[in-house]
């Protein structure tokens, strides 16, 4: 029988971390369990083998704490402890060690390409180079190749997929298309397929860039919500709060921000002109006066569209009950994991979470996260922003530039960085600048705005019921609520019996529940709560098939050769994603390293004592039933760096990786 905490594993597949490793290191041969001590000393380091499997077991008997997840904004990981060597006594005090690894190396593209061709040649335009002869990239094609690593396939996905590949002699699986004197072959007629077509969306363009960093983009909508609070009310509200705003909380924000440049002044910002790319028409004799008082200039004549606001029955709907929801997942949560996802049936699916300043900003980092591959049918982004003139911003930003079916603000991460500067889970207790950021946002989006929380920010006082009416009053179309507050992280289980309270509360706006599914019986069970529908985060990471398994309401007993063919899947689109060439195939390979610290926690059906496995429960060592579903059993980074080569070829020189999030929560 299993031990508290730990998978119930059938006994003739359990197997000590001796034999696990030596196993390993046979190449799946029972018989090489041997090995020096040089070699079982490395497997026992805590870089190589995050110390997630021996961690103790809670000394009172409550449920496991789970691995620390990249949900909803959150960049750290939960507490573990360090475990002793054997043999050795235990301190009686250990340092806890939680967090992101922050000081891991960080491979940048000159650490394993130290010559690089320049864009202009491998775009086969090498006369009209863009940095003239300020360039340090190589010109010469035969000096490149000669440097160039081997190629790591025969055929390339891009020209397989599109007819051509964009990276030329540079990409790492370039004999499938060069031809004589290194000239990229192109499959005409394949080609010609997918002219024109837009595979992927909300791409950043140069010329909306510029305008952001230069701040000449025109906030119009926004400016005029913000004045509107920055007029005083003299009534008997303390503050002197707008009249609809609740008079808790702090003091209201001003009409100007840091991005307009206009100090402290309190009047009302004029809207630059000239800052939008179309050329400004004949400016209207007459300003019109905002609802807050403030003469804003228009361009044009004014509409019924610029006075009549859309009602929120004219709004878009976010019809969405009883669907499958992917959960914004930091890091691994990108592109290519969610097109995996969506293979498997997921419903709606949303980006990672973006920080509305450094959107403004125009980082070209930050927009990537709001990609959009056209597979993804109903499709939203998560903003993380703690004040309303820049989420307010950020909003009409996006509402105006990108395609999106629904905007959700992030009020679940419970990272100190992000929750000392008053956003995530702090908006919680920040009512007042919590009201202002939905209104603002609402009053500004032409499609659905949803919210994610947590129960609360301390343990054992829950908010979220008190909250909930609130938000609905505030215009929100839909809340999701992740049944563990703050402090908990995720130490516990979700308190569903929480969630189903806070969805009798927000009826009739729609609630989905989060935390702990892992299989259709856990969704079943979360469904019977009275939930509009169900959110997944870590289950999705640690077993992506699990779409398919509620809808088809059965476990799948997948085989390690399948999981393999998923993996392949996910290296193609990321080739496809971030470029075939070496950085790009350096760039999959990480984000496949950090997945796998996550799929190396499923136990396959087969192997289990009775199912269904629980989230919270910590794997054993297990001998799976070949090799390779061993090799995936495996938390020692050199097994997942081992994997990766399987799909991307042998690594650089000096090679190394650390995962984002520590796996070191189980205890």
């Amino acid at each position: 029988m299993a031990a508290a905490g730990v998978a119930p594993v059938r006994e003739r597949f359990v197997a000590s971390k001796e034999q696990f490793h030596a196993y390993l290191r046979a190449n799946g041969e029972l018989g090489g369990q041997g090995g020096d001590k040089e070699e079982e000393k490395e497997a026992n380091s805590e870089q190589s083998e995050p110390p997630a499997k021996r961690g103790r077991l809670d000394v009172q008997g409550q449920d496991g704490e789970s691995p620390g997840e990249p949900e909803d904004g959150e960049k750290e990981s939960r507490d573990g402890e360090k475990d002793p060597e054997d043999g050795e006594k235990e301190p009686v005090e250990r340092k806890r060690a939680r967090g992101q690894n922050k000081s891991r190396p960080c491979m940048k593209p000159n650490h394993y390409e130290k010559s690089r061709l320049c864009p202009s040649v491998t775009q086969g335009c090498a006369e009209k180079c863009y940095f003239g002869p300020r360039c340090r990239f190589l010109h010469d094609v035969g000096e490149y190749m000669a440097a160039k690593p081997a190629d790591l396939g025969r055929s390339c996905v891009l020209f397989e997929t599109f007819g051509r590949c964009p990276y030329g002699i540079t990409c790492r699986f370039a004999k499938a298309h060069l031809g004589d004197g290194y000239q990229n072959v192109v499959n005409a007629e394949l080609a010609k397929q997918w002219e024109g077509k837009s595979l992927v969306r909300n791409n950043l363009s140069k010329d909306l860039q510029h305008q952001l960093r230069k701040k000449k983009f025109t906030f119009k909508k926004a400016d005029e919500y913000l004045c509107s609070l920055a007029k005083p009310h003299h009534n008997d509200r303390k503050g002197g709060k707008a009249p609809g705003h609740s008079a808790e909380g702090e003091e209201v924000s001003d009409c100007t921000t840091p991005e307009d440049g206009l100090g402290d002044t309190s009047q009302c910002p004029v809207l630059p002109e000239g800052g939008d790319s179309k050329p400004a028409p004949v400016q209207s004799p007459h300003p019109t006066e905002s609802k807050g008082g403030c003469p804003t200039k228009t361009a044009g004549p004014v509409t019924d569209e610029d006075i009549v606001k859309l009602r929120s029955c004219e709004k878009k709907k976010l019809e969405i009950q009883g669907k499958l929801y992917l959960a914004p997942l930091t890091t691994c949560g990108n592109l290519p994991f969610r097109r995996i996802c969506k293979r498997f049936g997921a419903d709606v699916t949303c980006g990672e979470m973006a920080v509305c300043t450094n959107l403004l900003q125009g980082q070209s980092s930050e927009w990537a996260l709001l990609k959009r591959h056209h597979t993804e049918d109903v499709f939203g982004v998560q903003l993380e922003g703690a004040f309303p003139d820049t989420m307010t911003k950020c909003a009409e930003l996006l509402n105006q530039t990108i395609d999106v079916d629904f905007v959700d603000i992030n009020v679940g991460c419970p990272i100190d960085l992000v929750y000392k500067k008053g956003g995530g889970c702090a908006l919680m207790t920040r009512s007042n600048k919590f009201e202002q950021i939905v209104r603002g946002m609402n009053s500004v989006l032409d499609v659905p705005l949803t919210v994610k929380i947590r129960t609360g920010v301390q343990e054992k006082m829950n908010v979220a019921h008190k909250i909930i009416p609130k938000i609905r009053e505030w215009g929100a179309s839909m809340v999701t609520l992740h049944g563990r507050s703050r402090e908990q992280r995720y130490t516990r289980v979700a308190d569903w019996d929480y969630i189903a309270e806070c969805a009798k509360i927000a009826s009739p706006m729609p609630l989905f529940g989060n935390g702990d599914i892992l299989s259709y019986e856990d969704a079943n069970q979360a469904m019977q709560t009275g939930v509009s529908g169900i959110m997944i985060a870590r289950g999705a990471l640690i077993k992506p098939w699990l779409f398919t398994e509620i809808k088809e309401q059965r476990h799948w007993d997948i085989s390690s050769s399948e999981r393999f063919d998923i993996l392949k899947d996910f290296t193609n689109y990321g080739l496809e994603h971030w470029g075939s060439d070496t950085q790009g195939v350096e760039k999959t390979r990480k984000f496949l390293l950090e997945w796998l610290s996550f799929l190396c926690r499923y136990i396959p059906v087969g192997l289990l004592e009775h199912l269904p496995q629980k989230i919270n429960e910590r794997p054993p060592y297990y001998i799976g039933r070949d090799y390779l579903e061993t090799l995936m059993a495996s938390q020692n980074v050199d097994d997942w760096i081992k994997i990766s080569e399987l799909l991307l070829g042998p690594v650089p020189t000096n090679f190394t990786f650390l995962p984002k999030h520590k796996a070191n929560s189980y205890r």
